[in-house]
Formats: C-alpha cells, structure tokens, sequence
C-alpha cells in the first residue's frame, strides 16, 4: 500500500504473547497508523542485537532478559512496552521425573540460549532447589513438548498452547511459574536505542496499533480466536479457548511495562550495569497517555 513505512517485527516464538500483533495486522490498524507491517522468523535470544542494529527488523518480541544480555555485550536496545509482565510458563517433565532431585544430571530443553526460557529456567531450578550446574541445558526449538513426552530431556518450561496441550494430556508441571503470577517482562516490545531516537513516530505509530489489536480482540472474541488458531495452527477447541482465555486475563491491554517484572530479571542475570532505565523506556507510554490514546481506546471499545 503506497505511502506506508514499512516496519519489519521479528517473531522468534510463535505464542499467544504475539497475539495482539496478529489481531493487529488482521484488523489493519497498523496501516490505519501508516505502517506496513511485516513479521520475520528471527532466532531471537543472543541475535536480537544484531538483528535490530543491522535494520533487518525495526523492533523484536521479546523478552527484557535478552536486553540486558545483549546490552551486556555492547549492544544498545531498549524495550518500549510489553504484552506479558508476568512468566507464563510451567515446568513439564518426561516419565519418570517425579521430583526436583530427579533433574539432577538431566537434561533441560529451552528455546534457544538467550531466549526467555533460559533465565526463567534458571529461575524455576532455584526455585525446586536445583543448581543450574547441575543439569544439563540443551537447546531444543520452539515444540518442546514431544521432546519432553519422549524423554529427550527430563524437563522443560512451556507456554501457550503448548501448556494447555500438556494438561490435556494429563501431565502435571513440576513447578508453575505461571501459577505464581511471577513478575518479569516476559514478552517485550524491543527495538535499537538508536532507531527510537531517528524513527520515534514510527515505534509510536507501532504501539497504537498493537494497543487497539489487544482491545478488538477483547471485545471481539469469535473473530480472535479464528486468527489465534490460524497462526499457531491449533484446531482443538478446547486449546483454543484456554489460549484466549490466558491471552485476555494477562495481557496487558495497554503494552505498559513494569517496574519489578523487569527488576527480577536483573536480580536472576546479575548484570553489572543494575540500572533499569539502561534497558526499559517508558516515554512511549507516557506520550501516549498524554495524547489521551488509552482512554479513547476504552471509549471506543467500552472496556
């Protein structure tokens, strides 16, 4: 469509997380906010850095942990908003692995390293009394189910669908972070310090956009769920209504960030630059609350 930016989004997991973004695109209001939005498959975790100061993509989902550890290395992102303040991952394990000191000497699948299932990992090892030195992390993709199903490895985190899955199978998590409601930015929105300084209008344009898919989908539930299940490929009902129902109780409509989610990650990566405001900005927020955006979101869908 001429006269639209485009705007690249790097896509690393597919998960109920990404759904405002799905519903976003589905309803066009990122072209409404003259955007053309594109989603890339990207590795996330240890590439996002690159990925985002190269400009092969203008902002990544993803979660702030990945932040402090690309910072850490002399990278420069920031993470603007969030679809997910809280872990909503619960530890699965193979046959046979009943208690935490099963796990020992095990392997544990993740994501990719660097991905927000390695440092929430860490966390819920500590959290069973388990050193991370004690177990052996492997990498195991997205689809972690089957390989814990299978015995590939003895434990890993999951989120929706995939823990609806699990609990229609009749698999009990060891330990459920998402049950806890721990806070941490689980599923940011991250872009270059340097393109939200030259593109701002741009990675506000962004946030309208995503805010208003968060609230069509609240108000619009038959029409969310045929794009939540068209993009993760899910076709039993049930599955599909437990992902929508996590989407609509714990996503944050507004993309806001917040302060301890973002504290924890800190605390379990311990990096040596403690200062939040070196990987979370919330001046998008504040604009977009001055301009009143939120509030004529709430008039306009009456939520």
């Amino acid at each position: 469509m001429s006269g639209l930016s485009t705007f690249k989004v790097g896509l690393a997991s597919p998960a109920n997380t990404f759904f405002a973004i799905w519903m976003a695109k589905a309803g066009g209001f990122y072209n409404q906010n003259g955007l053309s939005v594109e989603i890339v498959p990207v590795v996330g975790g240890k590439n996002s850095g690159p990925d985002l100061e190269s400009d092969r993509i203008q902002l990544m989902h993803i979660g702030m942990s990945s932040v402090v550890r690309a910072n850490g290395m002399g990278h420069n992102l920031i993470t603007i908003g969030s679809l997910s303040n809280i872990i909503r991952n619960s530890m699965f394990c193979a046959p046979g692995i009943t208690t935490a000191k099963d796990l020992i000497g095990q392997k544990i699948g993740i994501s990719s390293e660097g991905s927000e299932t390695d440092p929430t990992t860490t966390l819920a090892l500590r959290k069973l009394g388990v050193d991370r030195k004690d177990v052996q992390i492997v990498e195991i993709g997205v689809e972690r189910l089957t390989a814990v199903r299978e015995g590939q490895v003895a434990a890993s985190l999951m989120g929706e669908p995939y823990r609806s899955k699990a609990f229609a199978l009749g698999m009990t998590p060891l330990i459920d972070l998402y049950a806890d409601h721990t806070p941490w930015l689980y599923s940011g929105l991250v872009v270059s310090q340097d393109f939200l300084k030259k593109h701002r209008d741009q990675v506000l344009a962004f946030v309208r956009g995503t805010v208003e898919g968060n609230y069509f989908a609240l108000v619009n539930p038959a029409e969310a769920k045929k794009v939540l299940a068209t993009e993760l490929k899910l076709s039993d009902e049930n599955v599909i209504n437990q992902t929508y129902e996590n989407f609509r109780a714990e996503t944050p409509r507004n993309a806001e960030l917040t302060v301890q989610g973002a504290q924890n990650i800190v605390d379990v990566l311990e990096p040596k630059d403690r200062n939040l405001s070196r990987y979370m900005d919330n001046s998008i927020q504040e604009e977009l609350i001055k301009e009143g955006f939120f509030g004529k979101m709430q008039q306009k869908y009456k939520v």
